[in-house]
């Protein structure tokens, strides 16, 4: 039987009498290596707040780095903080809506136009609320859900928070400890994705992004591919989110982030069935370094001595720091991209300069022993199989590949491409072993040959396919390979759909 570990930011939010339960606080769980070892855990999280790279953030997000099932998963908490996203779930509850609240519109003159009402686990305390309360905990699975009704014509859900158990009143602690023990022992379940059938695809690309992962050059390839192999293809923007659901695939070629359209364009297209790379899952786990240094440690994937820092008192950091690395040190946010949010210490001074500047934008912040080296390979992988090899020169007398002046402007090194057969075998083999366990995703992993062997730096979701580099090797091939693949993932879902 699976093992239940209770997360808390202080052991004082996990009242005496509630059940017994294996109660960690949150700093131990970031901190202890032992956990990565212990399998078959189910993680609560009843951190004081969700908030992005919040502890309490991490802690989910680190539990699915090892491989933890844990509530609310960081799925869960992206929903919530984006009211574009979950308003697209609520929509087909409008029934359930409607007939739980019957009552309060048969005698809206004698009550509130709108009202709240908490949800635990899944389970409130008003009987006409109840199947609605299971309904809304299957589309978010977090522990304590505040929901926010409003009449309008009709009701409506006007909001869907967290909420967290050190704010709970006396009255409601019951409930919560009711629900807390009946939800242990049910089973966790992901719901479904429907599916749907179509052959348009949808690019979705910024046209003033100065560091795009594919260039206009290269996006019309797309283009010209597409249409030899019967697939529309077409560029949309930002402000084109309404209109996606008219497609049924979704390639994003533009920077993703969390808090960012991106993220909600692949959510939305996810929700809506269609087939989309890059995925939100891809999308979570590649923009967080925190989450590839954990999962990839995990799973033996070699990597640069690296260390997890939390935001505590900065002088004994440093003087731990001190001990295990030599300058210069790297220092990074979670997610930081494109060689920005990694800076190099050379010294003492710098170190707590930086460290102090990073920790006001991120809890957490990694601290990297530095490995130079001339180029790093980047092995671009699709549904689990490389497709091409890229070698990055750093740039002119600089220690990164792509070096950000302090006017905006940014200068790139030199670059090498190969086919996959010529590079060395162990690169492709860790490449392919690290992009695993992200998923089956088009991703592109950068490593380093080095003394201590071939280490993995980072993996990304969206790599960089411009004319001329990645496709050095293959030319058009390259981009049909990605186009094949979007046909081939369309006709699975088409034929599972026949099927039913």
């Amino acid at each position: 039987m699976a093992t239940h570990i209770v997360l808390v930011e202080n052991y004082k939010d996990w009242n005496p009498h509630y059940s017994e339960a294996l109660v960690v606080t949150a700093k131990d769980y970031v901190a202890h290596q032992e956990y990565l070892k212990i399998k078959d855990i189910k993680i609560v999280n009843l951190c004081r707040s969700y908030r992005y790279l919040s502890l309490g953030y991490y802690c989910s997000l680190l539990a699915e780095a090892r491989r933890h099932k844990v509530v609310p998963s960081v799925k869960t908490i992206n929903d919530l903080s984006s009211k574009s996203i979950y308003s697209l779930n609520v929509e087909d509850l409008d029934v359930s809506i409607q007939k739980s609240l019957k009552k309060r519109t048969k005698h809206l003159a004698e009550t509130a136009t709108s009202f709240d009402y908490m949800i635990y686990f899944g389970q409130c305390e008003e009987n006409d609320l109840q199947e609605l309360a299971r309904q809304l905990f299957d589309m978010f699975r977090c522990p304590i859900l505040k929901v926010e009704f409003r009449f309008q014509g009709k009701w409506n859900i006007f909001a869907i928070k967290p909420s967290y158990v050190h704010n709970l009143m006396q009255g409601q602690e019951t409930i919560f400890f009711q629900s807390f023990n009946d939800y242990l022992t049910k089973r966790w379940q992901t719901p479904k994705v429907k599916s749907k059938e179509k052959y348009d695809l949808a690019i979705l690309y910024n046209p003033a992004e100065q560091l795009p992962p594919s260039n206009q050059r290269s996006l019309q390839k797309f283009i010209k591919i597409g249409k030899k192999l019967d697939v529309n293809v077409d560029l949309i923007e930002k402000k084109d989110y309404s209109k996606l659901a008219e497609y049924d695939a979704l390639f994003i070629r533009e920077t993703t982030r969390i808090n960012h359209h991106t993220f909600r364009f692949a959510k939305k297209a996810e929700n809506e069935g269609m087939v989309v790379i890059d995925d939100p899952d891809s999308i979570v786990k590649c923009t967080n370094k925190v989450y590839l240094f954990e999962i990839l440690s995990a799973n033996k994937v070699p990597v640069p001595k690296t260390v997890l820092l939390q935001k505590k008192d900065i002088n004994r950091i440093i003087k731990a720091l001190e001990l295990k690395f030599s300058y210069p040190i790297v220092l990074k946010i979670p997610d930081s991209s494109f060689s920005r949010g990694v800076v190099k210490a050379d010294n003492l001074d710098e170190l707590k300069e930086i460290t102090s500047r990073l920790f006001e934008e991120s809890d957490l912040i990694l601290a990297q022993e530095f490995l130079y080296t001339s180029f790093d390979w980047r092995i671009g992988i699709l549904n689990r199989v490389p497709i091409y090899a890229c070698q990055y020169f750093m740039s002119k007398k600089h220690w990164q590949i792509i070096q950000h002046g302090p006017d905006g402007r940014f200068t790139g090194g030199d670059f090498k491409t190969f086919h996959v057969e010529d590079v060395p075998q162990d690169v492709i083999y860790i490449a392919v072993k690290a992009a695993n366990l992200i998923g089956n995703g088009l991703y592109g992993v950068d490593l380093k040959q080095t003394d201590k062997g071939v280490l993995v730096m980072e993996i990304n979701d969206n790599p960089t396919i411009d004319i001329g580099v990645e496709d050095g090797c293959l030319g058009d091939k390259l981009y049909r390979i990605i186009i094949e693949e979007f046909i081939r993932r369309l006709n699975m879902k088409n034929g599972e759909k026949h099927e039913k």
